[in-house]
């Protein structure tokens, strides 16, 4: 049988707020759990523990939850919340949550874009372009 795969995010002692947080921003979540060490949580059926690990380790952009985006609003919803309040904006359709937490939002239909190679060179050289991604415009390229 196969095991889920829970994804652990390290925080210095935020948990609790982070998963509060996050479940705001998606309307398919809830915390399951919360001890003074950790909170575990969901997030559209994604599983996920936030750990109060305390200040040694700090999120990079080596790794990065991606938020696949059926419309336009939905990447106006997503990267504005995520980018107020301390949020940072980056490129390529990438951002930091005010926990430092990297984002990436991204259209659904991105893998179709980018499957035939003439219009791959195209869409990426828009990507590079953007911050927040328009789809319109990369689906016209």
């Amino acid at each position: 049988m196969a095991k889920a795969i829970v994804t652990c995010l390290w925080f210095d002692g935020q948990a609790e707020a982070a998963a509060k947080y996050y479940c705001s921003v998606f309307k398919d979540a809830k915390i399951t759990q919360v001890t003074p060490m950790v909170v575990t949580f969901e997030l559209n059926g994604n599983k996920f523990m936030g750990l109060n690990g305390g200040p040694k380790f700090k999120f990079d952009e080596a790794i990065s939850l991606m938020v696949n985006c059926d419309n336009q609003e939905e990447i106006d919803y997503y990267w504005d919340t995520f980018t107020k309040d301390g949020g940072e904006e980056s490129v390529c359709g990438w951002l930091k949550d005010k926990f430092g937490l990297s984002w990436q939002i991204v259209p659904s239909n991105l893998g179709e874009l980018m499957a035939e190679p003439e219009r791959a060179q195209r869409v990426m050289e828009k990507v590079m372009q953007m911050k927040k991604l328009d789809i319109a415009t990369l689906e016209n390229a």
